[in-house]
């Protein structure tokens, strides 16, 4: 079996968290309280923007594309993964610091058998969006990556695609500012990506930008929303990413049901905070990750306890839209997810 590479403040005041609102549920499912939407935190001046910068080498792996058999996946409009930080599935799973994550859980499908590819955080999101850690075993910023990423794949399908960055201060920002980490932002370090100036500035923006595409009817077909440092369970409490989570279901949730249920909302954790492994993955891994799938078109109230990879996520959504396997997503032990579809 294949090896992967070896393991490598401002905090925004948040008030006490809002009281749970419902949001739209399938036909079939009980509906999930979510909260409502949180102050609007203080925003720094940002500072000027820094110019792209250049690849000082190339990458010592680059993942092959393989064809895409015919998958039992549905052909989803609109894909939505929001990556949330560093906790295991037991902390997460039972815990009363995310009712909002934990009544959907409950209420759609819930990976019980998901594992990060490895530690620390940028690896994986790399896994997630390239099929490969590219031999990163830390949470550079210099080490850009010139291969194909699933971005790639989805404009040549002719579906779009955009990553909405809290507190990211502009459009294609290059390096870290206040609560905005480059390392959880994995599209900035394609060369093919960040290189392209209008590529760039169109489809990497910050958060705000999220809410005027729901105004204006315009939401991407994929969509990779990242909070920002506080937000994603990083820095600051479960309550509040959770508090974070709610607040924004209740705006996306409603834009993607005016456009018909054919949607996916995948909740999901860069890695946990043990060694978990599994599928193939090194004996000591990136740990169980607490992964849902929030869709009308998943089984509701259901637990799937086959064993999946960042990678499996990755194949699923090329065997949603007819899309080529990116490097080890192609691989038979990093299965696809089919058992939660209707």
């Amino acid at each position: 079996m294949r090896r992967f590479a070896p393991i490598a403040l401002l905090l925004f005041f948040l008030s006490a968290c809002a009281p749970f609102a419902a949001p739209p549920a399938p036909p079939t499912a009980t509906p999930s309280p979510v909260l409502t939407a949180t102050p609007t935190p203080f925003q720094p001046e940002p500072p000027t923007p820094r110019p792209p910068v250049v690849a000082t080498s190339a990458p010592l792996f680059v993942p092959t594309l393989t064809a895409t058999p015919q998958a039992n996946v549905p052909d989803f409009e609109h894909i939505v993964v929001i990556v949330f930080e560093n906790k295991e599935f037991g902390t997460v799973i039972g815990s009363p610091m995310m009712p909002v994550f934990n009544q959907l859980a409950g209420d759609y499908t819930l990976l019980t058998q998901h594992y990060a590819v490895t530690h620390p955080s940028l690896p994986n999101y790399l896994a997630m969006m390239g099929g490969d850690t590219f031999e990163v075993t830390y949470d550079c910023e210099d080490c850009f990556v010139d291969a194909p990423s699933l971005p790639d794949l989805i404009e040549a399908s002719g579906r779009t695609w955009k990553t909405y960055q809290e507190d990211m201060p502009s459009p294609c920002f290059v390096g870290s500012w206040g609560n905005y980490v480059q390392k959880h932002n994995p599209f900035i370090y394609f060369d093919p990506i960040r290189l392209d100036a209008a590529r760039c500035e169109r489809s990497i923006v910050p958060i705000t930008q999220l809410d005027a595409d729901i105004a204006a009817g315009t939401l991407p077909n994929f969509i990779f929303i990242t909070p920002n440092n506080c937000n994603n369970a990083h820095d600051c409490s479960l309550l509040i990413a959770d508090n974070w989570l709610g607040a924004w279901l209740n705006r996306l949730i409603p834009a993607l049901d005016a456009e018909g249920s054919n949607y996916l909302i995948v909740l999901t954790w860069d890695e946990g905070q043990g060694k978990h492994s599994c599928c193939g993955l090194l004996a000591e891994a990136g740990g169980r990750i607490p992964t849902v799938l929030v869709s009308p078109l998943v089984k509701n109230g259901f637990e799937d306890a086959t064993q999946y990879t960042h990678y499996s996520l990755l194949k699923t959504i090329a065997g949603a839209w007819g899309l080529p396997y990116l490097g080890y997503a192609a691989d038979d032990i990093n299965p696809m997810i089919l058992a939660p579809w209707k």
